[in-house]
C-alpha cells in the first residue's frame, strides 16, 4: 500500500532489503524523508500537496497554538462535532488520489480538540471517494473533563502534550493517515521516526535528535528563510519552500526543501528556528529530553544542513498542560495624537475620559491601562510620521463594563477635545479574550490511545524511566528588580539613541566612531542574528554571533542586565539566561512580558515576534575593530569534529577552538528552567 516501509519488524533498525525503500536499502538503514506542510492553523493551503509531489515519506503539519486551542474548544462547546482543523481536511480530500498512488503517510496534530470527528471526516470523503486511505486517530490529550481533580481548575480546555509513540503505533497498525490532538510539535517527527527506525523507549539520544528536528520544521518556512534576520541576503523569497527532515536512524538528520523552490536552508536559517520558542539548555519533552547545548550544525550542500551530536536523557516525570480558559472581556481604543504638544494631548484625553465615566455613573473596569506609543517625528513630511498613538485596553468580567456605553464615552468628549482628534476606528462592543498558562500532571495521567484503522484501541504507556529537570551550568535566572541594571560598557545603548546611516558622523553602513573608548556604535542586528516567539505569558529571544570573532562579545556582554538596558519594557521583569556556545548563541527567556499568554493581549505584538528585531535595532558600542567587519558575512559554527562539551560552565566558557571542560551536573538548588507554549 505505501511506498515507505518500516525498517523491519522483526529488526528493529535494521534495513529490509526492498526496492521500495529506495537506494541503499539492504547496505545501511535509510533515511526517512519527512516534509511539514504547516506551521499554524492558516498557512498555505499548496503546500501539503507540494509535499507529496516532492516525494517525501511522510507529511507532517502543525496546526495548533494556544489561540488555536482556544478557538476550538469554544467551536465544539457550540457544536459536538467541530474542534478539528478544517483546512486539514480540505488538504487531504484534495489530495486523496495522490495519496493512494504514492503511498504517501500523513500525520499532523489538526485534530486539536476532536480527533475522533475529523478522522471520521476523512474516512467518509475517503469511502465517497472510492479510495482506500486507512485513518488513525491518536487522543488522550484532553483533560477538560477532569481539570478539577488534576488540580487545573475550570478551564474551556485542558490539554496535555503527548509524546509520539502513539503516532508509531498508529503507523505500525498500517494507517496511512494519523490526526491527533495535543502532542508536541516535535512528535510529529519523533512518532514517524521511531516507527520506520525501530526505537526503543530507550532510545534517549536518536529521540532527541528526531525532537531536534521536529522543532526545526514544524513552524514550515521559518526553517527556509521566513522570520529570517538575515532575509536579504536570499536571492527569492517569494514563496519559500517548505523544509524536509531526512532522519537518519541514529536521530542525526539534515534539513532540506523541495527543489526548485524559494527560500534557502543555510546554517543560519536552521539556527534562527533552533532558537525559536526555547528556554533552557535541557528541552524536556513526552519521550526524551533534548541537549540544546549538545546540537551542532553543519553544511551538507547546497540548501542542506546536518544536525547532528544530539544527546538526550531520560523524560522528565511530569507532562506540560496548556490549560487555556475564558478571562472575560476587551475593550481597546486607538486616538491618534497630531503635531505639537503630543504629552498635553494624551493628558487631557485621559482626563475626559475618566471625566465621562463617573459623569455618566460607569464604574471604572478591573482592568484599565493607557499606553502611548511616540511614533510620531519632528517636522515631519507626512501627517502619519508626526502622529503618536494613544492606546486604551480595558477589561473585566462583565461585558456591560467594558461595552458600548464604556466605549461611547469619547465620542461625547470628540468636538470639545484635542485640536485633530480622530481615532482609529468607532467605538463597538466589548470582545471575548482568553488567558492560557501552563499547568502539568504526572506522564501516566492522560489516557494516550491509539485507535486503530481496523476500530481497535491501544493504550500506550508511559516512559519506562525519568528525570527530573534541573538547570545546567549554561542556565542563569535572573530575578525581576524594580529598575533597568547598571550601566554596561557594550553593548550598551547609545545615549543619544540610534543614528541612522548617512547621518553626520555616521559611515555608510550607520557606524558612529566612538574614539575614545575605542568603540564604535552600530546596530546590533549587524553583528548578530537573533528570533524571538511566545512561550505562554512569556517570551524568549534566540540572539547568535555571525562568526568566531564576534561571539566572546556575545557571550560576555549580553547579559541580562544589558538587555533590560537595551530594551527598556523588560525592566522589572525576570529572565533567563542560557548559554549555547557550540551554537555561538545565548537564549532569553522573560517572564510575564505577554502578561497571560497571547488572547489576553498584553502587547500589541501579542505573540512577541517583533521582540528580536526591536533588539537588533539598538544602537550598541562594540570594539572598534569587530564594528569595521560589521556586514553579511557566512555564520561559522563549531563544527561537530571541535565542538565545545554541553556543560560548559558560564564563568569559564568553552573557547572557540572548541575545547572544554567535562559534562558538568545541575547547581544545587537550580531552578526548573521549562517554560513555552508550543514547545514544551
Amino acid at each position: 500500500m505505501s511506498a515507505v516501509q518500516p525498517q523491519t519488524a522483526a529488526a528493529p533498525g535494521r534495513a529490509r532489503a526492498s526496492a521500495a525503500q529506495g537506494p541503499g536499502a539492504g547496505a545501511q538503514p535509510r533515511t526517512l524523508r519527512i516534509g511539514c506542510a504547516s506551521g499554524f492553523y492558516g498557512d498555505r493551503l499548496a503546500a501539503f500537496g507540494e509535499l507529496v509531489d516532492a516525494g517525501v515519506d511522510v507529511v507532517v503539519g502543525d496546526y495548533l497554538a494556544e489561540l488555536t486551542m482556544l478557538i476550538l474548544a469554544r467551536q465544539k462547546a457550540k457544536d459536538p462535532a467541530a474542534g478539528f482543523a478544517k483546512s486539514f481536511l480540505a488538504q487531504v480530500t484534495g489530495a486523496m488520489s495522490r495519496l493512494a498512488e504514492t503511498g504517501t503517510r500523513v500525520v499532523a496534530n489538526a485534530g486539536g480538540m476532536n480527533p475522533a470527528a475529523l478522522a471520521a471526516a476523512i474516512a467518509e470523503a475517503a469511502a465517497q471517494a472510492g479510495i482506500d486511505l486507512p485513518v488513525a486517530f491518536v487522543d488522550g490529550d484532553d483533560l477538560t473533563t477532569r481539570a478539577g481533580e488534576l488540580s487545573l481548575g475550570e478551564p474551556l480546555a485542558a490539554n496535555a502534550y503527548l509524546g509520539g509513540f502513539g503516532i508509531a503505533r498508529a503507523l505500525a497498525e498500517g494507517a496511512q493517515v494519523v490526526v491527533t490532538g495535543r502532542v508536541t510539535d516535535a512528535s510529529l517527527v519523533t512518532g514517524p521516526a521511531a516507527w520506520f527506525h525501530g526505537w526503543e523507549r530507550t532510545d534517549y539520544d536518536a529521540l532527541a535528535g528526531a525532537m531536534a528536528a521536529g522543532h526545526v520544521i514544524e513552524c514550515g518556512m521559518q526553517a527556509t528563510g521566513g522570520n529570517f534576520s538575515f532575509f536579504t541576503e536570499i536571492a527569492d523569497l517569494i514563496r519559500p519552500g517548505f523544509p524536509i527532515a531526512e532522519v537518519a536512524a541514529d536521530g542525526s538528520s539534515i534539513i532540506a526543501k523541495p527543489a526548485h523552490t524559494s527560500g534557502a536552508v543555510t546554517v543560519e536559517t536552521v539556527l534562527s528556528q533552533l532558537l525559536y520558542e526555547v528556554a533552557g539548555a535541557r528541552y524536556p519533552g513526552p519521550d526524551a529530553t533534548l541537549r540544546l547545548d549538545s546540537i551542532r550544525l553543519e553544511a551538507a550542500g547546497p540548501d542542506r544542513v546536518r544536525i547532528c551530536g544530539v544527546r538526550g536523557e531520560a523524560p522528565p516525570p511530569d507532562l506540560k498542560v496548556s490549560v487555556n480558559e475564558l478571562g472575560g472581556f476587551r475593550q481597546e481604543l486607538t486616538f491618534f495624537l497630531t503635531g505639537l504638544d503630543i504629552e498635553a494631548k494624551a493628558a487631557l484625553v485621559r482626563a475626559q475620559f475618566a471625566a465621562g465615566l463617573a459623569a455618566a455613573g460607569l464604574p471604572e473596569p478591573a482592568e484599565l491601562e493607557w499606553e502611548l506609543s511616540r511614533t510620531d517625528r519632528s517636522d515631519a513630511a507626512t501627517q502619519e510620521q508626526a502622529t503618536a498613538r494613544l492606546r486604551l485596553i480595558a477589561r473585566d468580567r462583565d461585558p456591560q463594563a467594558v461595552g458600548r456605553a464604556f466605549a461611547n464615552t469619547c465620542v461625547e468628549f470628540a468636538l470639545g477635545s484635542i485640536p485633530g482628534f480622530f481615532m482609529a476606528a468607532p467605538p463597538g462592543e466589548a470582545s471575548v479574550y482568553g488567558r492560557f498558562r501552563a499547568g502539568s500532571v504526572p506522564q501516566d495521567a492522560p489516557a494516550h490511545t491509539v485507535h486503530a484503522p481496523d476500530g481497535s484501541t491501544a493504550p500506550i504507556a508511559p516512559p519506562p524511566e525519568f528525570r527530573r529537570l534541573a538547570a545546567t551550568p549554561a542556565d542563569t535566572s535572573h530575578p525581576a528588580v524594580e529598575a533597568p541594571g547598571s550601566p554596561v560598557t557594550a553593548p550598551a545603548p547609545v545615549p543619544a539613541g540610534p543614528q541612522a546611516a548617512g547621518d553626520a558622523g555616521t559611515d555608510p553602513a550607520g557606524r558612529a566612531p566612538d574614539a575614545a573608548a575605542g568603540r564604535a556604535a552600530l546596530p546590533l542586528g549587524a553583528l548578530f542574528g537573533a528570533r524571538s516567539g511566545d512561550k505562554g505569558g512569556g517570551a524568549n529571544i534566540g540572539v547568535w554571533a555571525r562568526t568566531p570573532d564576534t561571539w566572546p562579545l556575545l557571550h560576555d556582554e549580553l547579559t541580562a542586565d544589558a538587555l533590560r538596558a537595551l530594551l527598556p519594557e523588560t525592566a522589572g521583569l525576570a529572565i533567563d539566561r542560557t548559554e549555547l556556545p557550540g551554537l555561538h548563541a545565548v537564549n532569553f527567556v522573560i517572564h510575564d512580558i505577554l502578561g497571560e499568554g497571547v488572547a489576553y493581549g498584553a502587547r500589541f505584538d501579542a505573540q512577541a515576534k517583533g521582540l528580536a528585531e526591536w533588539l537588533r535595532s539598538r544602537t550598541i558600542r562594540v570594539p572598534a575593530e569587530l564594528a569595521a567587519g560589521a556586514g553579511p558575512t557566512a555564520h561559522a559554527a563549531p563544527t561537530a569534529d571541535a565542538a565545545p562539551t554541553a556543560d560548559a560552565p558560564t564563568a569559564n566558557p568553552a573557547p572557540i577552538d572548541g575545547t572544554g571542560p567535562a559534562d558538568g551536573t545541575a547547581p544545587a538548588g537550580g531552578r526548573d528552567t521549562r517554560a513555552g507554549e508550543e514547545n514544551p
